[in-house]
């Protein structure tokens, strides 16, 4: 894996640091873009992962789009009208959906400001912590473009229409208070506690069942978009997995016996 993404595992919990602050941590670079798709796919093929810490080096979390490469029509805006087109999907998309399809439970950790598709990769986490440097921006038609990376979807499902519409037609940041007053994180902290925060958020997740976790994280995903009987239907084929499982077995036991719980994925 490229070192312009970093992949660090500690018990069940892996931190994904976008290793590139000489460019703000752009996400057009597309070395960076494979790097991300192969760790969500890492991640998803590894059932003792049980939750994923994404977060940026330097003093921003994403400036999303590389403006010199936007400028000299390289990376994933080179060529013409169709190429500009190809460059999005298999770049930037690719990216959106790999980490859509994260099957663990991801949290941002969103240590500065996170501009553009920046921003919208902190929605495609399904938990935002922000340091108090933070600052979030749908910045694209400042730039004279529009998200091509999702936003458009991501945003109003994290902070509603009008405030995700003001976002997107201003292209004005917005601070971690404003964020947090939105709902558009979680919390927000000094900058010297977000990655102890962030890590300790994740040990809490991470003493579930993983199993568990991964499927409790996919039925929110499809409550997103799908009918309420069709969630039911496949939250009943889920309960009846679980119950065979050696995990749930183990929880009702621990909780009766008032002791810890060691979950091994059975």
């Amino acid at each position: 894996m490229t070192d312009k993404l970093l992949f660090d595992q500690r018990d069940h919990v892996v931190t994904l640091t976008f290793n590139m602050p000489d460019t703000r941590n752009a996400l057009t670079d597309r070395d960076l873009c494979e790097a991300i798709v192969d760790a969500m796919h890492r991640i998803n093929a590894d059932q003792s992962v049980r939750c994923a810490i994404v977060t940026g080096a330097g003093k921003a979390f994403s400036s999303g789009g590389n403006l010199k490469h936007m400028q000299d029509k390289v990376s994933i805006f080179g060529g013409d009208a169709i190429a500009a087109k190809d460059g999005y999907r298999t770049g930037i998309q690719r990216v959106a959906k790999a980490m859509w399809e994260c099957e663990v439970p991801l949290i941002a950790a969103v240590n500065g400001p996170a501009y553009g598709a920046g921003c919208d990769t902190t929605c495609l986490c399904d938990i935002r912590i922000a340091s108090t440097n933070a600052t979030f921006a749908e910045n694209f038609v400042r730039v004279g473009l529009i998200s091509g990376d999702g936003g458009a979807w991501l945003l109003p499902r994290q902070i509603g229409l009008s405030r995700a519409a003001e976002m997107t037609f201003t292209a004005e940041p917005i601070d971690a208070a404003t964020a947090l007053d939105w709902g558009l994180v979680s919390q927000v902290v000094a900058p010297e506690q977000l990655m102890e925060e962030a890590q300790a958020l994740a040990a809490r997740i991470a003493k579930n069942p993983p199993r568990q976790l991964r499927m409790a994280k996919r039925l929110l995903r499809e409550g997103l978009n799908t009918r309420l009987d069709t969630v039911l239907e496949l939250a009943a084929a889920y309960q009846g997995a679980c119950h065979q499982t050696e995990d749930h077995m183990e929880a009702v036991a621990s909780l009766l016996e008032k002791r810890d719980a060691e979950f091994t994925g059975r």
